[in-house]
């Protein structure tokens, strides 16, 4: 099965360098039209310039594909709309939106000012929605889209000193799995990238060697497959250096305490069983966890509840 994007219009954010510029040029080498997105800043969020997107697009064009570029901050709801628009002006549609624009502001939680926590979400998280909420009303007329939130391990496991990231990070999962109910009637599909990558982002942290293995490029064939035709829904796959799993949440078979039983005593004694991952499962939905305590109390009450 070949993966190709022909006749397929992507926006992808962040992407004059790094990972977004290893999706842009992946996306544009299997036939997408490509809207290259990046504000030019620093990794910090300091500084304007565009020429690292106007980069990109000449290695697309160079390639043979169609590209422009766009400088919008993507936490500004406004500019993102422009984007939009010119991408459907210019091609008719927009078929993929791949959410990776970031900053990054670390400092302790105690030590960090409480702006430099709003920007760092504002960026990450509203920046995430804008694109999105832009694209929705074309891809519900058109009965197709495909979106990509980024993730990160500091927002599903967390990073000491990132607080602001790991926050903005782990909200992705969110609202990927509302966009993912919202969209499935309209043939949207949403998914999640969790990467792990040696970009401008993590050159301070990693190791010379484990940076070679960490390349943005093996990590693109992820994405690739995340906005295809055939592309999954609520996924969160994890990726780098080539390997690629997937985070799934799950909850445990709890346990029910009634009546005069269910105290705080009770509970912390019970602390160990509350946590036991045996029969642990999987709920579709925030309603499925309203379901399932209700039916165990009635079970626990001895009661039928027909749910």
């Amino acid at each position: 099965m070949s993966i190709r994007f022909d006749g397929r219009v992507a926006i992808v954010t962040g992407a004059g360098v790094g990972l977004g510029r290893s999706h842009a040029l992946g996306l544009a080498a299997r036939g997408a039209k490509v809207v290259v997105n990046d504000l030019g800043v620093g990794r910090d969020g300091a500084g304007q310039s565009s020429e690292a997107a106007d980069a990109v697009v000449a290695e697309i064009e160079a390639m043979g594909g169609e590209a422009f570029a766009h400088g919008a901050d993507v936490s500004d709801e406004a500019a993102v709309e422009d984007m939009v628009a010119q991408a459907v002006d210019r091609w008719g549609r927009v078929d993929i939106a791949v959410n990776n624009a970031g900053i990054l502001l670390d400092k302790t939680f105690g030590k960090m000012e409480m702006r430099a926590f709003a920007k760092v979400v504002d960026v990450h998280l509203i920046g995430s929605a804008n694109v999105a909420h832009a694209c929705w009303p074309h891809m519900r007329a058109q009965k197709y889209g495909r979106i990509v939130l980024t993730s990160s391990a500091s927002g599903l496991y967390g990073n000491f000193g990132q607080s602001n990231y790991g926050a903005a990070k782990a909200a992705m999962l969110g609202l990927m799995n509302v966009l993912h109910m919202e969209g499935a009637r309209d043939g949207i599909r949403v998914n999640t990238l969790a990467p792990t990558a040696a970009t401008r982002m993590t050159a301070d942290l990693l190791p010379e060697a484990a940076q070679e293995l960490l390349a943005p490029e093996t990590i693109t064939p992820g994405l690739l497959v995340l906005v295809s035709e055939d592309a999954p829904s609520q996924m969160i796959m994890g990726a780098g250096a080539g390997s690629y799993a997937e985070t799934r949440i799950y909850e445990t078979r709890g346990i029910t305490l009634m009546d005069e039983d269910n105290t705080p005593e009770a509970v912390a004694a019970r602390l160990n069983d509350i946590r036991d991952p045996q029969d642990q499962e999987q709920l579709g939905d925030a309603f499925g966890q309203t379901r399932k305590y209700a039916l165990s109390a009635a079970k626990a009450r001895g009661l039928k509840l027909d749910w």
